[in-house]
């Protein structure tokens, strides 16, 4: 190495290997590490520290961390980590397997977080202490600001609270991702809060790097590896077809006068329905498009490279490999198109809802109600976490949920008659969308809104028994506002599962 990337004498000498600045995390330490959907994560520590962890279990000695991030990571931290054993608490979201077996089998703690609350819980003391902050960046600057990698997530935060701070500099990362960043400082505790001055997505209302406390610096470790590159299919004839839905329903919202032309700043949840929705617009009649969102992948990229859209912002970069490279290679052109900000701003309630944000997030099943279950399976399993979908649908303008009609080869329907588990209420979804059609539920009451889903969104194989249960739940149930028959409401989950 030849440490160009680190500038600040004070911080070189810090550096340090991997499994050296592994050493320094100790047991029961809780580690505000870097990441956020794959990107920007620290590569070499948390392999070096598996391996300590698993050394010590060997020994019959007690190591085990809480590992708090931005979003979801990658196999070489969370599925690493878990591995062995060495995670005592999660937090906010996951998405490895490794991870959710051990959460769902009770061996590992897991708090589920709107992502949006996280800095502000920490700030408040609801977490706990933080001992050690783990954060990739890109390049120290002389006079010791860090200029942060691909994701930005809680990073100003855990280098803010943390006791000791060990950071990665990773040279695989593209320097000219400086200036991208947006980190801002004026974040205050209550009574002491002021306005976020944010009135369009593009302004930049912070700093493009992260301010560090050079002597809470413990060690420095060079690396040069990539991120996790999110891997997504071409848009297959489901997916198309909710995209369809979604496109024919934003014209029919330009017509009416609801939507402007170029619509309103665009939210997309990480999946690839909401790709084919991109790439749907990138075929569409709108134009001038923006972006607020947390994460911006490959069919948004695609709009900004094509012009058709005309700035995104967001808190990470979660891309496949060639839009990796196609990134990389237009990155002087598109760095000033792009607004990556710290996720307490890029999913802040305010902004989001003084914005008009169009929401649109994937979810495991709703029921004919529109309560919607985007987090759990069967009730008590975690599949991966709410993310940012909360922070988002409930200050949306418009709050869209998309998913397949059903699951596991059409044997499980995504619409029931009461969902296991309630992540958004029926009073933050306005749209349900799946390939059968899209359910417009604004301005109507639950009948209405059973009516609506059912006829549009249920398969036609399982529209038969929805039907059936809300009809004789109206004959039945002992209220009418929302007739349930409480008995029977999860019998055709059980029938189907």
């Amino acid at each position: 190495m030849d440490h160009s990337r680190i500038s600040s004498p004070a911080f070189r000498s810090k550096i340090m290997s991997a499994d050296e600045a592994a050493t320094l995390v100790p047991h029961g330490a809780n580690v505000g590490m870097s990441g956020f959907t794959g990107s920007g994560h620290p590569k070499a520590v948390p392999m070096a520290l598996a391996r300590r962890i698993e050394q010590a279990h060997a020994r019959g000695d007690q190591l085990r961390i809480g590992v708090w991030t931005g979003a979801s990571t990658a196999p070489e931290l969370d599925g690493a980590l878990a591995k062995v054993n060495g995670i005592e608490l999660r937090l906010p979201y996951q998405s490895d397997p490794v991870t959710r077996e051990r959460i769902n089998a009770g061996a590992m703690d897991y708090i589920d977080i709107h992502l949006s609350h996280v800095a502000q819980f920490a700030w408040f003391g609801f977490l706990g202490h933080l001992d050690v902050a783990l954060i990739e960046v890109t390049a120290i600057l002389p006079d010791g600001s860090l200029v942060p990698s691909a994701s930005v997530g809680n990073n100003k935060t855990w280098l803010d609270q943390a006791d000791r701070i060990i950071l990665e500099v990773n040279s695989g990362v593209s320097t000219a991702l400086h200036g991208m960043h947006d980190i801002y400082y004026g974040t205050r505790l209550p009574p002491h809060r002021k306005p976020i001055p944010i009135v369009s997505p593009g302004d930049r209302i912070g700093d493009t790097a992260f301010r560090c406390d050079p002597s809470k610096v413990i060690a420095v470790v060079e690396t040069n590896a990539p991120d996790r590159d999110t891997t997504f299919t071409q848009p297959d004839a489901t997916s198309k077809a909710i995209a369809g839905h979604v496109l024919e329903f934003f014209s029919h919202e330009v017509r009416r006068g609801r939507l402007p032309p170029e619509l309103l700043p665009i939210q997309s949840g990480v999946s690839n329905v909401a790709n084919a929705v991109m790439a749907g617009l990138e075929d569409g009649p709108f134009g001038r498009l923006t972006a607020y969102t947390e994460v911006l992948q490959d069919g948004m990229l695609n709009l900004l490279r094509s012009d058709r859209m005309m700035l995104a912002s967001a808190t990470a970069l979660s891309l496949s490999a060639d839009a990796t490279r196609q990134f990389n290679s237009e990155i002087d052109r598109l760095k000033h198109k792009i607004v990556l900000r710290t996720q307490e701003i890029s999913n802040h309630p305010e902004v989001i809802r003084r914005l008009g944000v169009i929401a649109m997030n994937g979810m495991i099943e709703a029921d004919i109600y529109g309560n919607v279950n985007s987090t759990h399976i069967r009730g008590s399993a975690i599949m991966n976490g709410i993310g940012g979908s909360g922070d988002f649908s409930r200050n949306a303008y418009l709050s869209i949920f998309m998913t397949p009609s059903t699951a596991k080869g059409g044997s499980i329907s995504a619409i029931v008659p009461m969902v296991t588990h309630v992540d958004h209420t029926e009073h933050d979804v306005q749209i349900i969308v799946t390939e059968q059609g899209l359910a417009d539920l604004r301005g109507l009451s639950p009948k209405q809104r059973a009516a609506s889903i059912v006829n549009n969104a249920a398969h036609p194989s399982f529209r038969p028994a929805l039907q059936d249960y809300f009809d004789r739940a109206c004959r039945l149930s002992p209220g009418k506002h929302t007739p349930h028959l409480l008995d029977e409401a999860f019998r055709m989950i059980k029938a189907t599962s």
